[in-house]
Formats: C-alpha cells, structure tokens, sequence
C-alpha cells in the first residue's frame, strides 16, 4: 500500500510539472496589426481573429499599432514578449522597410507562420470621376505633368505604392508618374479620395467595398491576369494590355524565440483556423483569397516578391540600401 501511495504521488507530482504546457493559452492572446482599422489587412485579421479565438478557446485581441508606415506595428510584433501571448499580422512592407532605410525589419526578423488571405491591387477613382476606363485614366496621366495626379493607400515606398509605381512602368511612364501622398491604410486613403484630396487609390477594391457599395467610388481596374469573382465588371490588367499583377499578401508570425511547445500550439491553431468553414467564407466573401502555406513555399514566396517589389522601389527612386 505504501508502494503505490509513493507511485501516485509521484504521478501526480509529474501530472502537476506538465500542466502549464498543456494549459497555454491560460489568458488573451493579443494580435497586433500595424494598419488603421476599417482597412484590408484589418478585415483579414479580425475574421482570422474570431475563429482563432474559437481554436484557442481564449480571447484574441485585434490591437491596431500604426505609424511610420507600418514600421510602429511592424517592430511591436519583432520585440514583443516570446510567451506566445503576442502574435501579429505582417504585411508586405516587412519586405521594404531595410531597403527604404527605414531600420532594420526584415522578414527574417519575425517568426512566420504562414500567409492567410491575398488581396489584388487595383485602381479605384471618385464616382464622379471623369476617367471610365482605365485607358482614360492613363491617357490623362500621360498628358499631365508629373506629379499633377496623386495616389495613396500605405506609406511611402509600401505595398500599394509599390503597385503604383509598376502600373506606371507597364504603361511606358517613370514609375514615380503619379504622386504618392502617404497614409496608415486603405480606409483613411479612401476617404481622401471620396472627399477629393487624391486622384485615385491604388489599393485594393476589397477595401474599399462599403464605399463602391455606396457609390462613392469607382473601380477601374484590377492588376491581376483574369477577373475577379467579387468584381466581374472590372477588367484586369491583363485585358488592358498591361504586363503587371500584383497582390497583397497578409500573414501570421510571432516574436522569434516563443517557446516550442507554445509555438507548435500557436501554428496548429493557425492552420485549423485557416480550414475553418467561417473564416474561409468570411474571406471570400469579401473578395479575399485565403491562402495557407507550407514554411518552404512562404519562404520561397516571400523571398520572390521581396525582389520583385523592391526592384520598383528602385525605379521610385526612394531605395536608400
């Protein structure tokens, strides 16, 4: 009797030494978006965010962190505590901000899990614009000095600038044609150009729904290679003759050195999230793409457009590294 008394406070005593792995997460996960609420990668990670709060069975926070176009929010994912309790969304940026020389961030910087969602660029104009195709539009643009049409959507040199100054190049312009006026996001750039400040918006049409629902805005043009489900009557680029596509891409990471029994926790919650009927719906109807990866086709995707991207920020004139 006495024997097994001893073995099952031994079992019990190892029972009670492996519990705080198997409780992680005992408290709110918080997942940081460096861009402004209401924008595209905002409605990506708040989707994301309730059906991992179901994985998790803890709530998961959606805390926007923006400024320094992105680098704010960006940098708060890189040094945030490695407990696995801060978790973030990247945006495309991560693969700028060294070459714009804006610091050090690269996405070496964070632990990625995975791209969740891709979003396509294109070009959206006030409803009461004079440009209905977008043939007008580059016509106008050609016609006018530089800099006389602007546009916006993230800050200097980041992911829909970037499209810009391709859209540029693929229409026989410098690619620094039209004016970037820097902002947090798609929703504060849009109300811009409902309002008039700015000639277009070359972001996606996905977030700026609410505004083309309402006829505020006009999308002309999507930098993909066939037309989207969600916008059947908006030509690709493709179809205008223009040899340029682009895509945002969202994705999960968190701190480097989060623990790994914690990270593994985190990543197959992530994953089921991504299967999760909702989520998916949620996404697509939007116009969004849910996308999940494998580390090898992430680090091969991001590596690509890394070059790719910063090879226009190049022909921008604004690469400092």
């Amino acid at each position: 009797m006495k024997r097994f008394r001893t073995l099952a406070l031994a079992l019990g005593a190892l029972a009670i030494g492996a519990a705080p792995a198997f409780a992680f997460p005992d408290r709110p996960v918080q997942l940081i978006v460096p861009w402004a609420a209401g924008g595209g990668m905002d409605a990506v990670m708040r989707i994301f965010a309730n059906g991992l709060e179901a994985e998790l069975k803890q709530p998961v926070n959606v805390v926007n962190r923006t400024g320094g176009g992105g680098v704010t929010g960006h940098t708060a994912i890189a040094t945030g505590a490695a407990d696995g309790y801060t978790i973030g969304g990247v945006s495309p940026e991560i693969s700028f901000f060294k070459t714009l020389g804006l610091g050090d961030l690269t996405p070496d910087s964070v632990d990625l899990f995975s791209r969740v969602s891709l979003i396509p660029a294109g070009v959206t104009v006030k409803a009461d614009s004079p440009y209905k195709t977008i043939a007008d539009f580059i016509k106008a643009v050609k016609e006018n000095p530089k800099g006389t049409f602007t546009s916006s959507g993230t800050g200097t040199g980041g992911s829909w600038h970037v499209a810009s100054g391709g859209l540029m190049k693929a229409a026989g312009l410098p690619a620094d044609q039209i004016r970037w006026v820097p902002s947090n996001g798609g929703a504060p750039a849009l109300q811009d150009l409902a309002a008039g400040g700015i000639s277009a918006f070359t972001g996606s049409p996905i977030e700026a729904k609410a505004m083309l629902d309402g006829g505020r805005v006009r999308t002309i043009l999507l930098m993909t290679e066939e037309r989207h489900p969600n916008f059947p009557d908006v030509p690709s680029a493709k179809e205008a003759g223009l040899d340029w596509t682009y895509q945002n891409w969202f994705a999960i990471a968190a701190p480097k050195g989060v623990p790994a029994d914690r990270r593994k926790i985190l990543y197959e919650a992530a994953e089921r999230t991504m299967k999760r009927e909702d989520v998916r719906k949620g996404m697509a109807d939007r116009g969004i793409t849910p996308v999940w990866d494998t580390p090898a086709q992430l680090q091969a995707y991001v590596k690509s457009f890394g070059e790719r991207g910063n090879g226009v920020l190049k022909d921008l004139g604004l690469a400092k590294n």
